[in-house]
C-alpha cells in the first residue's frame, strides 16, 4: 500500500549554461536508484531544454544572473522546498561565482534536511571551508583528489599517497562524510572510522560518472537511509554497476549513461542475494 511519496522526494540543484548534462545524470541516477520523486533546480532560461531532456523528474525554474547562472533571490524559493523533500544534492554543473557561493552558504546554514554537496559546491566550500561549521543537518561531500587537494590546501600527489588519513581528518575535523572518489573510493566517518570500496574499474573514469553517483546517494537519502548507509551503498552500487557494463560495452567506450542503465540490476541482483 505505497505511493511516489513513499519513495522519498529529493531535490537536485545542478546545471548552468553548456553543464546541462550533469543535471540530467544526476536527476536519472536518482530516479534508477529509487526515487519517488525527483524535482531539478534549474536556471529558468535552461527549463526549456530540461523539459525536453528529462521525462520523469519535475523541473524547478529558478532566478538567474547573467550567463544561465543560478542567483541569490533563487535561495528563498529553495528554501521554501525544503518543506516538501527529504534531502538535497547540490552541484553538478551548478557553476561558480558570488551568486553560486551565497546560494550555498545560505541553504548550508538554513538546511534541515542530509545533503549531498559535489562539484561546484565544493569549489565554493574550498574558497571558504568554515561554511561548514553553520550547518544544521549532516552533509556528505564527494570530492575526486583533485577537489580534495583545493579543500585541505595540498597538492593531488600529497592527497594520493595517503588517501585513507586525509579522507578520515577531513571527516573527523569538519562532522562531514567524505568520500574520496578513485581507484578504491574511501569514505570517512566523522566516528574516524573508514570504508575502502572494492568495486569499480578504470572505464568509470569518464565525464558525468560522479553525477551518478551524487544522484545515487541524494535518492538513498530520500528514500530514509542513515547518511552513512546511503553514502557506502551508492558507492559500492555505482562501482558494481560499472564492473557490469565494462563485462558488456567494455572499460573502454563505458560511458556515465552505461552506470545508469545498469543501477537497476545490480539492485535487484543483490536483493535476490547474486
Amino acid at each position: 500500500d505505497s505511493h511516489k511519496g513513499t519513495y522519498g522526494k529529493v531535490l537536485i540543484l545542478a546545471g548552468s549554461t553548456g553543464l546541462t548534462g550533469a543535471a540530467y545524470l544526476t536527476c536519472k541516477s536518482a530516479l534508477k536508484s529509487g526515487s519517488g520523486l525527483v524535482l531539478l533546480g534549474i536556471p529558468e532560461s535552461l527549463n526549456p531544454i530540461m523539459e525536453v531532456k528529462l521525462t520523469e523528474p519535475m523541473t524547478l525554474p529558478l532566478p538567474e544572473g547573467p550567463r544561465g547562472i543560478l542567483n541569490r533571490k533563487a535561495l528563498p524559493i529553495i528554501l521554501e522546498q525544503l518543506e516538501d523533500v527529504k534531502a538535497i544534492a547540490i552541484g553538478p554543473g551548478l557553476s561558480t561565482c558570488e551568486e553560486i557561493r551565497e546560494l550555498v552558504k545560505g541553504i548550508i546554514k538554513y538546511s534541515n534536511i542530509p545533503m549531498v554537496l559535489d562539484a561546484d559546491a565544493l569549489n565554493v566550500l574550498a574558497e571558504e571551508l568554515d561554511i561548514l561549521k553553520s550547518k544544521n543537518a549532516p552533509i556528505i561531500i564527494t570530492p575526486h583528489p583533485g577537489e580534495m587537494a583545493r579543500l585541505i590546501d595540498m597538492n593531488t600527489y600529497e592527497i594520493q599517497k595517503q588517501r585513507i588519513t586525509t579522507t578520515v581528518k577531513m571527516a573527523t575535523q569538519w562532522d562531514v562524510i567524505t568520500v574520496l572518489k578513485g581507484a578504491n573510493t574511501i569514505i570517512g566517518d566523522p566516528k574516524g572510522d573508514f570504508y575502502i570500496n572494492t568495486t569499480g574499474n578504470p572505464g568509470m573514469a569518464s565525464g558525468g560518472s560522479g553525477d551518478v553517483l551524487t544522484g545515487m546517494i541524494v535518492s538513498f537519502l530520500g528514500q530514509g537511509m542513515s547518511p552513512l548507509d546511503a553514502t557506502i551503498s551508492s558507492v559500492y552500487i555505482h562501482g558494481l554497476a560499472g564492473d557490469m557494463c565494462a563485462k558488456t560495452v567494455g572499460e573502454y567506450s563505458l560511458t556515465a549513461s552505461d552506470i545508469i542503465g545498469k543501477i537497476g540490476k545490480v539492485i535487484k541482483d543483490l536483493e535476490e542475494g547474486r
